[in-house]
């Protein structure tokens, strides 16, 4: 039996990762007949990828692990149109010299998921700029625009909503995005022989757009699929928290920060996320439902996800860090916490306030860091047994917090009751 035998598409279909198709069951056929060559867009908007991008980047991922040729296009050039689709407002312009930054820091992020060296289907790091910086005006105008009706593009549903929206409506700047992307399908057709593109359900018109420019102008027949749009139960917007998106980078969402989202996943969305977000077989993600809603004690689907999607994007010396920062607080037993530990949990875990290196009354630390609102309440506290430094109980008011008695001479971590955390940096 080929390889190829088992089809991506019906794999995919059953994790709920497949929206719309482009040629139906000759896209079926086409995938099941030798391995063929599938590409996914991705603009550098930001200094890295948010986990919105995980189901596009992990969908590539599957298709290579299924046998076919994946491009990761990063897009030099529609980062600096951007893309109108299902946006309310135009996007702020970048300046070159960002969007080209960006573009640099994106391509290593990618080749964590993608096999650049794979000896039979390599994937392939691609960006659009390298086709687009050198055509004039005229040239494209004559020989790509003239293939696009406007009648047609402002029937588009991204761009029709905001043609009918009040307010700016859309500049012929991010009305030009549609053509670019089209361009782009053509144009790996010809250089790669690319035959299937994939993106998010609000990129259905700019992948149609390119399957006919490809026919127009290459007399071949391609084909797309899009993925679902994530989000959460609650209508909230996936990977949103009140601290912020939720980044691939280390530098942005430390690894402790990225595993306590996947682990606060609602229970109406985590068997969702499995499927989506992880390679755990569909078997095995059912057996976790029923174990789940058999047991009266804690789902354990929240932990299988966030173990699961944090060894993938930073590895397992980043899940071990986040379990043990995570066990550490749980548990009290901070000591174990590393220098990086901490570092993390400055970053984004914990909020944090620096003071100077002298030493400090506990009373006074309590009402700076809010922990109590007065003298009075953090003396309570206190005498309460509430409140523990660096793991340890604290029952005397005087106690008092210096650099001799900080966690590599740097950090406090302070805790109130069970769940009230806050760190304290000294500087």
């Amino acid at each position: 039996m080929s390889k190829f035998a088992k089809n991506i598409i019906t794999e995919m279909e059953s994790r709920e990762l497949i929206s719309q198709l482009a040629g139906g069951d000759e896209l079926r056929s086409h995938l099941a007949d030798t391995s063929r060559t599938v590409y996914c867009g991705f603009d550098p908007t930001a200094e890295s990828l948010h986990i919105g991008s995980l189901v596009p980047l992990l969908a590539l991922k599957r298709f290579q692990m299924a046998g076919h040729r994946p491009i990761a296009l990063v897009g030099g050039a529609t980062g600096l149109i951007g893309d109108p689709s299902f946006k309310a407002v135009e996007r702020q312009l970048n300046s070159a010299d960002i969007v080209a930054q960006w573009v640099e820091r994106l391509k290593p992020q990618l080749s964590q998921f993608l096999d650049f060296e794979a000896k039979s289907n390599p994937a392939i790091l691609a960006n659009n700029l390298d086709w687009t910086e050198q055509m004039n005006m005229l040239s494209f105008l004559r020989d790509i625009g003239k293939h696009f009706s406007i009648n047609a593009m402002i029937q588009k549903e991204s761009v029709k909503q905001r043609i009918d929206r009040d307010g700016e409506g859309i500049s012929y700047t991010e009305f030009s995005y549609m053509i670019l992307q089209s361009f782009d399908f053509a144009e790996l057709n010809k250089r790669y022989g690319c035959t299937v593109q994939i993106g998010g359900s609000d990129q259905w018109g700019n992948i149609t757009g390119g399957i006919d420019l490809t026919r127009r102008l290459h007399q071949q027949q391609v084909f797309g699929a899009t993925l679902p749009l994530v989000t959460k139960s609650d209508g909230s917007k996936f990977g949103k928290t009140e601290t912020g998106t939720i980044w691939i980078s280390p530098k942005f969402t430390s690894p402790y920060a990225f595993y306590q989202f996947w682990l606060n996943t609602a229970d109406t969305d985590v068997y969702k996320y499995l499927k989506y977000f992880s390679f755990i077989e569909l078997d095995a993600i059912a057996e976790i439902q029923r174990s789940d809603q058999s047991s009266n004690t804690k789902p354990e689907a929240q932990a299988i996800l966030a173990a699961a999607v944090t060894e993938l994007v930073h590895g397992k010396t980043g899940l071990l860090a986040a379990r043990r920062i995570s066990e550490a607080l749980f548990s009290g037993d901070i000591s174990k916490l590393t220098l990086d530990d901490l570092q993390q949990l400055e970053l984004d875990g914990l909020p944090c306030t620096a003071m100077t290196a002298s030493a400090q009354g506990i009373v006074e630390i309590l009402v700076l860091t809010e922990l109590a609102k007065s003298n009075k309440m953090a003396r309570e506290f206190i005498t309460n047994n509430a409140v523990s430094v660096n793991g340890e109980s604290v029952s005397s008011v005087e106690f008092q917090l210096s650099r001799a008695n900080a966690l590599h001479g740097r950090y406090f971590v302070l805790r109130r009751g069970k769940k009230q955390f806050h760190l304290l940096k000294l500087v």
